[in-house]
C-alpha cells in the first residue's frame, strides 16, 4: 500500500460551507479512488493524537480547537503515487497562495480555515489511515 494510498480531512469549515460534495468531486475527477469514507465530529483528546505531531507549536491549540468546532469527512484515497499527487491537487496551505485550481484555493478562506487536510508522506498516510478506519472499512 505504500504509495498507493494517502488520507485527506474534509475540515469544519469546508463541511459547514456545503464543500464537501464539489471537493469529493474535484477528487474523483484528478484520478482518485476513494476507498474508505465517514463523517464524524473529533474530540479533543482526538484532535490532539491526530495532530501530535505540531505539539508544542504556536498553532497547536488551534489547530485542535478549529478541529473539533465541527464535523469532518474522512476518507482514504487511491491511486499511483498518491501523497505527492493528493498534495499537488490541495495546494498550499495558504489559499491565497495555492494554485489556481487546487481545493485550498477554491474552497479555503484563510491558512486557519483552509478546507482539506492532506497526508505528507507515504508513512503518515498509513499512520493517519489506520486511525480513521480499521481494515474492515476499506474497501
Amino acid at each position: 500500500m505504500i504509495g498507493q494510498i494517502t488520507l485527506t480531512l474534509i475540515k469544519p469549515y469546508a463541511v459547514r460551507h456545503g464543500f464537501v460534495g464539489p471537493i469529493l468531486a474535484k477528487i474523483n475527477e484528478a484520478g482518485f479512488r476513494i476507498t474508505a469514507l465517514k463523517y464524524l465530529q473529533l474530540t479533543k483528546l482526538q484532535a490532539e493524537e491526530f495532530y501530535g505531531i505540531h505539539r508544542g507549536t504556536l498553532y497547536f491549540d488551534r489547530l485542535v480547537k478549529f478541529m473539533t468546532q465541527g464535523p469532518v469527512v474522512a476518507a482514504i484515497l487511491e491511486k499511483e503515487n498518491a501523497v505527492e499527487s493528493y498534495r499537488k491537487l490541495i495546494g498550499a496551505t495558504d489559499p491565497k497562495l495555492a494554485a489556481e485550481g487546487t481545493l485550498r484555493k477554491l474552497f479555503g478562506a484563510s491558512v486557519e480555515l483552509n478546507a482539506v487536510h492532506g497526508s505528507d508522506s507515504d508513512e503518515n498516510a498509513l499512520r493517519e489511515s489506520a486511525f480513521f478506519f480499521s481494515t474492515l472499512e476499506r474497501f
